[in-house]
């Protein structure tokens, strides 16, 4: 088992852009606070610089949709227009004078896109005509991969430290893994090598587009959504051996969970610490809720931890962290006081007590 002698406080030094100033990132949490065309509300501005003020290394957006079609619900940040770039640029100029490294998750829902709220037709890697789903012919696929390279470019041009392209969670270049599904007979199916070929290109269209300063992550998902372990594994060895990626956060969604191949021996963390990294970064996200549990994570062999519900609830998490190595975040449910006392706006709580299980009392 891999051990390091890192600690949370340890500034990570990267491959390109400026370094974190600690080993805490900011997951990208869904809040649906934009406004109805995609641009930043005052309220999402606020939840996310918080979080840069109270000491998170890396602060990044919510998914933010890279094509009009890719939208996946009502409230989505946007980055497909130039109407996006006036508040993404207040965004990151405030992100870097609170004291952190800023970047927005590149995003398309493909299968998962809401038709209702974009007016347009779902677009996936396959059809399925019971849910209104059409396929992407080749050339719509390189459109989408487009997309999504002209949205970091945007991002760098409104001044965010980098962006993290959306692998994971079942949305468009997820899909495209999809062993179960994606039996597409041109370069962009069937193998892995072409069921990866839209994921990667955009990550090498990407780094080819922006500057050398510029950050590019990659979100994946090591199992689940048609992924297998042995898949995912590859997948993120090349991901570390390219040269094109900062950093790769692994969605364990528990980072101490077993493998759900009951075949498989050990944690499924530890099918990914002993990969080589060649200067890339790798970070974990799942349950992290306790100064335990994130020094656990770089014990284990991660370079960094990525964050979603302790860091809704504890806007300065990374800091309390510091002062008390045995702080552990408090348990939910949370009244609407206290949320808005953390910096939640409306919409967000909203969506928490509706979509997430005795969140809010």
């Amino acid at each position: 088992m891999p051990t390091s002698a890192v600690s949370l406080t340890t500034a990570l030094e990267l491959p390109h852009g400026p370094a974190w100033p600690n080993r805490w990132t900011l997951a990208p949490l869904t809040n649906k606070q934009s406004h109805a065309d995609g641009t930043l509300s005052a309220d999402e501005h606020e939840w996310l610089v918080a979080r840069a003020r109270g000491g998170f290394g890396l602060v990044m957006t919510a998914a933010a949709y890279v094509s009009p079609e890719g939208q996946a619900w009502q409230g989505q940040l946007g980055i497909s227009d130039t109407r996006h770039e006036e508040g993404l640029r207040r965004l990151a100029d405030a992100i870097r004078d609170a004291g952190a490294v800023s970047s927005v998750q590149l995003h398309h829902g493909g299968m998962r896109a809401d038709s209702t709220v974009t007016g347009m037709a779902t677009v996936a890697p396959w059809a399925d005509p019971d849910r209104g789903v059409e396929e992407l012919s080749t050339s719509d696929v390189k459109r989408v991969i487009d997309d999504f390279v002209a949205a970091a470019v945007r991002a760098e041009r409104t001044g965010f430290d980098g962006v993290e392209i959306h692998g994971a969670h079942g949305y468009v270049l997820c899909q495209f893994l999809d062993t179960r599904k994606n039996h597409r007979t041109d370069e962009f199916g069937g193998s892995l090598e072409n069921r990866s070929r839209a994921l990667r290109e955009v990550l090498t269209g990407i780094r080819a587009a922006t500057g050398p300063d510029f950050q590019v992550g990659v979100r994946v998902s090591p199992e689940g959504y048609g992924m297998q372990v042995d898949d995912a594994t590859t997948l993120v060895e090349q991901l570390l051996a390219s040269g094109e990626a900062d950093y790769v956060d692994l969605s364990l969604w528990d980072v101490a969970k077993a493998p759900r191949n009951t075949e498989l021996d050990g944690l499924l963390i530890d099918r990914f610490m002993d990969l080589p990294r060649h200067g890339t970064a790798l970070g974990v996200a799942g349950k992290i809720l306790s100064a335990k549990d994130a020094t656990w994570c770089l014990e284990r062999g991660a370079d960094f931890v990525t964050v979603g519900t302790a860091a809704i609830i504890h806007h300065d998490l990374p800091q309390r962290v510091a002062a008390d190595p045995d702080f552990v975040s408090d348990p939910q449910p949370f009244s609407r006081e206290r949320l808005e006392a953390e910096h939640l706006g409306a919409a967000f709580i909203d969506y928490l007590a509706d979509g997430w299980d005795d969140f809010v009392a």
